[in-house]
């Protein structure tokens, strides 16, 4: 049969790129793998973003797996989320067994073990792995607003904060110099701070507070503080060229769905405010894995979803690519679907009456095929998948059904014990394991307050003692005169005065006699 009549003929002629690509698995047609049509991805096209989605159980996390460790072997570093605990594996061989073995018989897969360079971290320390840590200032008020769960109003307020601050040079390192901040703006002396702008209302403060509070019982007070994250970390090849993979070990916080995801949209925007633009390239600069992404949406704000959207559009011309994972395509956005070129779908269930409903509008985003995709999809098996992919000019690939080769690194956790080793012998450990607290927005609005406290009770005391003083005075003056004793009354009286007086005139008399001799004569 001509390839011209040949339906998987015509699909497999779709992947025949001439450039580096990496190898995805074979084709499947009627039931049957066809292990000599490769189905395939251009290396060039990983910065023009892609979804991976299917129901759980489908083997999502294995493809994530399979790409990127094809992806370091090609000397692209990558970054991909653990949230089951389970991607570890990455960094060590895999094991050979039956099911490895027959797989690569079915795709035509030469398999040897092999695991790819890595490194794990973790979300201020909780769990295993390198501490990750960003200020607040980072974060920034739009992000925040999508973790404390805030809505349009409060969120402006926010923000008013967050420029407050930075034109004071306060510098909201953890979550105690935001509520140190928030805190004095609706005090007395801060009030009239943001009178010209707006002000902060005590109600909207009060929210903000609260929120903040639940925010830190949740343990959110080890993400924010420094030494801050260099995500240029995160761009990095070992010595034999491999790109490292960087794990983000996340099973001791996945009961915290809203805050590692969205500590994962600043890492990817904080990417993109420092790199330098670089337009089309041979290969990606960092491929980014965004797992369980359907988390990162649900309730967000307009302003989120604009900062999402406008990230993943031009975050390409950095060199950076983005795969979200997720159950199906309608947990994406529409505007940030429509930037994902490359498409790998597993299996759908149609249970319910809203399993049908997606899995028609997940139809709906494929371009049109020779396939039955509502039949395929519900069909599929574990480790199978309908993919198309950008071409090397920029194309869609025609939809192709594929049996997904197995990847080369252990499919399942590292022993806990090897993890905790990789992680302490890590040249980034020392760099990064040690919190730091040095002085910020909390310790200048604490030294002003109690500068403030201080000159206001040394005022009040000195106050306190000039009244003192006048009281005292005063009482002196109005004071009655003690009453004489009877010695003084007695000296006092005219009576006493006039028998004084006599007697110094005789007693006088009688000193002169006897000075001068003029004793009285006798008779």
């Amino acid at each position: 049969m001509s390839q011209s009549t040949d339906p998987a003929g015509q699909i497999a002629a779709g992947y025949a790129f001439t450039g580096p690509a990496l190898d995805l698995g074979a084709l499947l047609w009627e039931g049957t793998c066809l292990p000599d049509r490769q189905i395939r991805i251009p290396l060039s096209m990983l910065n023009r973003h892609g979804l991976v989605a299917g129901a759980t159980g489908t083997g999502k996390t294995k493809t994530l797996q399979l790409i990127a460790e094809q992806l370091s072997a090609a000397g692209v570093p990558v970054f991909l989320a653990d949230i089951k605990g389970d991607v570890s594996g990455i960094s060590a061989p895999g094991t050979e067994n039956d099911r490895v073995r027959e797989r690569a018989a079915d795709v035509a897969q030469d398999w040897q073990p092999a695991g790819c360079p890595a490194e794990f971290y973790a979300l201020g320390g909780i769990g295993a792995g390198i501490p990750l840590r960003a200020t607040v200032t980072a974060f920034g008020p739009v992000l925040l607003s999508k973790v404390l769960q805030l809505n349009q109003t409060q969120e402006q307020s926010l923000g008013l904060i967050f420029h407050y601050a930075d034109s004071k040079g306060l510098e909201l390192i953890d979550l105690k110099d935001l509520r140190a901040v928030v805190a004095f703006l609706v005090s007395d002396q801060g009030k009239p701070e943001l009178k010209g702008i707006g002000g902060l209302s005590t109600v909207t403060a009060g929210v903000i507070l609260r929120a903040l509070t639940a925010f830190e019982q949740q343990g959110a007070s080890e993400f924010f503080g420094e030494p801050e994250f260099d995500t240029s970390e995160f761009l990095r090849t070992s010595a034999d060229g491999r790109g490292v993979v960087s794990v983000l070990e996340l099973p001791a916080v996945q009961d915290k769905p809203q805050l590692f995801s969205t500590f994962l949209m600043w890492l990817l925007a904080d990417l993109y405010a420092d790199l330098p633009e670089v337009g089309d390239v041979e290969r990606p600069k960092l491929v980014f894995f965004f797992d369980e992404a359907h988390l990162l949406f649900n309730g967000a704000s307009k302003a989120f979803l604009d900062s999402i959207t406008q990230t993943v559009r031009l975050i390409r011309s950095k060199g950076i690519g983005v795969f979200f994972v997720t159950q199906t395509p309608k947990d994406v956005p529409a505007d940030v679907l429509a930037q994902l070129g490359n498409r790998v779908q597993h299996a759908l269930r149609a249970f319910t009456p809203d399993d049908a409903k997606a899995l028609k509008a997940t139809v709906k985003t494929f371009p049109r095929s020779p396939y039955d995709l509502e039949e395929l999809l519900t069909g599929l098996g574990t480790g199978e998948a309908v993919i198309t992919v950008l071409s090397e000019n920029g194309a869609p690939t025609p939809v192709a059904a594929t049996r997904l080769r197995a990847p080369r690194s252990l499919m399942g956790p590292v022993d806990p014990a090897d993890l905790d080793r990789a992680v302490k012998s890590s040249l980034l450990y020392s760099r990064y394991a040690e919190p730091v607290d040095r002085e910020s927005a909390y310790e200048k609005i604490s030294a002003e307050q109690a500068a403030a406290e201080a000159a206001a009770e040394e005022a009040a005391a000195a106050a306190e003692a000039e009244k003192q003083a006048k009281e005292a005075a005063k009482a002196a003056r109005s004071a009655p005169k003690p009453e004489p004793s009877l010695a003084q009354q007695v000296v006092g009286s005219g009576l006493f005065r006039s028998l004084a007086r006599s007697v110094g005139t005789q007693l006088g008399r009688e000193i002169s006699r006897s000075l001068f001799g003029t004793a009285k004569r006798r008779r």
